[in-house]
This record gives structure tokens, sequence and C-alpha cells, in this order.
């Protein structure tokens, strides 16, 4: 059934259940939490379950034979509307939300429930939020408003003290681990790393399998590990391995955010090595690369570069511009 492949989170599941079993589900949520944890599977499949004209029996789920599961399974259920960022903008532009606003103010077309599903919450702008509150404020009958972001303080507080806030936890490495087996393309080793590095997100450990990263992970450790670093040849590929994802800034911001992510894990094994002569038992194939750069960086110089690059981890999330953050963390490991 629909609820099936919602994993990590059946405590929500049932605090649903019994709401919707009572007449007491809130007219808006706000879905907050790590990224890649679950929450827009768990919004859709939401409103298939209350959308269902032949729910079955003592269960609260979708029966995935009526019309309107089909219609939802097409994404074309004329009572369910998805909406975003665009892809060019950096913020949730104010047109999108007054077309989500008009599309809730219709008749329902099959005569039950209007839902609205609006992600990237954390990117309204003020304009676009304070457009939001009178729908809000005074919903239209029968509608249910779902937002999705990553935290409550995120929001403006106009907007959170609006919706009831459902926080989702990261899901258990067991079960990142069990989400990750069904992928062909990786084997038990692979999945043991990127569930350890995923920090509870299928999504990011997902992410974080590209090929392309690892390969620049370990340039960059070869790299660095010698007496003289290269550190513009570095640049110009940590550039272009950022710009694989295309031109819209926030994916940029996502491929340089999980580049950081590797470094930051590979700076501390090498300083776990440094420090203990140990990588903890795992062997990410450039053991020998962080041997040789902690030889000639030592611990203190370690620490260093991996306190630049949580340094340049808050930059990204700050959006300070990325070319900037890039060029000045390769500058700080080569030569700092």
């Amino acid at each position: 059934m629909s609820w099936q492949r919602v994993k990590g989170h059946d405590d929500l599941v049932a605090a649903f259940a019994r709401a919707a079993a009572r007449g007491r589900l809130a007219h808006a949520y706000l879905f907050t939490g790590p990224s890649g944890v679950g929450k827009r599977l768990f919004a859709g499949k939401l409103a298939k379950a209350l959308l269902c004209e032949s729910p079955p029996t003592g269960r609260f789920d979708a029966c995935d034979r009526c019309a309107a599961c089909a219609l939802v399974d097409a994404g074309t259920h004329p009572d369910l509307f998805f909406a975003g960022r665009p892809e060019d903008k950096q913020e949730l532009p104010i047109d999108v939300i007054l077309k989500v606003c008009a599309d809730l103010a219709l008749k329902s077309a099959r005569g039950g429930r209007k839902i609205a599903i609006l992600d990237d919450a954390d990117d309204l702008n003020e304009h676009s939020a304070n457009a939001f509150l009178k729908t809000l404020e005074e919903p239209p009958p029968g509608s249910l408003l779902i937002l999705i972001g990553t935290a409550a303080d995120r929001q403006l507080q106009t907007i959170r003290s609006r919706c009831q806030v459902i926080p989702f936890a990261p899901l258990p490495e067991s079960v990142v681990r069990d989400l990750l087996a069904s992928d062909a393309e990786l084997d038990a080793a692979q999945v043991a790393r990127l569930a350890r590095l995923a920090d509870g997100s299928p999504g990011l450990a997902r992410d974080l399998a590209d090929p392309g990263l690892w390969a620049f992970r370990r340039k960059t450790f070869e790299t660095l590990g010698k007496p003289t670093p290269d550190t513009p040849e570095l640049a110009d590929a940590l550039q272009a391995l950022v710009e694989e994802a295309g031109k819209d800034a926030a994916a940029q911001r996502r491929r340089a955010a999980l580049v950081v992510r590797l470094l930051v894990d590979g700076f501390r094994d090498a300083l776990g090595r440094a420090v203990a002569g140990t990588a903890d038992g795992r062997d990410d194939g450039d053991a020998k690369a962080l041997d040789q750069l902690g030889r000639r960086l030592g611990p203190d110089g370690l620490l260093k570069r991996l306190e630049r690059c949580l340094e340049a981890d808050a930059q990204i999330e700050r959006r300070v511009q990325l070319l900037l953050v890039m060029e000045a963390l390769v500058d700080a490991l080569g030569y700092g």
C-alpha cells in the first residue's frame, strides 16, 4: 500500500492516522528536518491517503486502485498542487505563492479536499511569505497546506506560527543501509561507507555516491600530500566539478556542499591516522594518500584544514558567493 515506501517514520504515520480518524487534522503543516529523510515522499503519501476515494477499511492508507489514486500517481489530480522554487531562482517568487493560493481558492474538482504541497519553504522571501499569510490564516474550506523546509527557525515567525510543525528525525544508519542495499551499483563496502557519511539521510547518501565526488576527493588529498601542491589545478578541477551540477545556483551550492562533506570526512580520517596510527578499520580507497597527507602536515596542519572546511560549509549554507568560497578554500588547504 501507499505507506510501505515510507521508512523510519512509523510514529508520524500513526499520529496522522489518529488525527484523521478524529477529524483533528490541522489546516497547515510545516515539515522540518534534514534534506533527504523522506519529507516530500511523506507529504505525497499523506495527500494520496487523504484524497483516496475508496480507503481501506480500518486503516489510514490509500487503496492504490481508485480513480483518485491513479490521478495522484500520474501527477494529474485536479485537487492536488505541488509548487516549489524554480530552478533559475534563489528564492520562492511571489507569483508561485499567488498561484498556489488561487488554486486552493477554487472549488474542489472531485468534491473532496484540496491539498497544496509547497517545497523549498526555506526559500520564502518576505514578499512571498506575506502573500501566503491570508491563506494560512483563513484557508478555504476543506483545504490542507503542507510546507516542506529544513528547520522551523528558517521560516518567518508569521509563517511558523500559523502552521503545526512536524519534525522529521534522521533515519537510523541501519535503515539507510537497507535502503541503499537495493541499489545494484553499490557494493557492501560502498553501502556501509555512504550510510556512515549520510547522517541519517538516504537522499544525501545517494547524492554522495557520485563517483566524480570521490575522484575529486582523492585528487585533493594526493595533491595536498605533495611537497609543493598544485592548488591552481585543484581549484580549476573543483570549479569544473561544481559547474557540472548545471547553471542553477542552488544545485551548484548542493554539489559544493557534498564536496566539502567528503573533504571533512577525509581530513578527520587523516587526523585519526596521524594521532593514533589507525583509520578506525576503514579503507575508503585513498588510505595511502591520507597517510602521506598526515606525514606532510602533521596533526596541527590537518586540524587547521579540517576547521577551514567546516568554515566553508557554513559559508555555503549562508549563501556567500560560491566562487569566492571555493577559491578561498583551496588556497587555505594548500597554504593555510
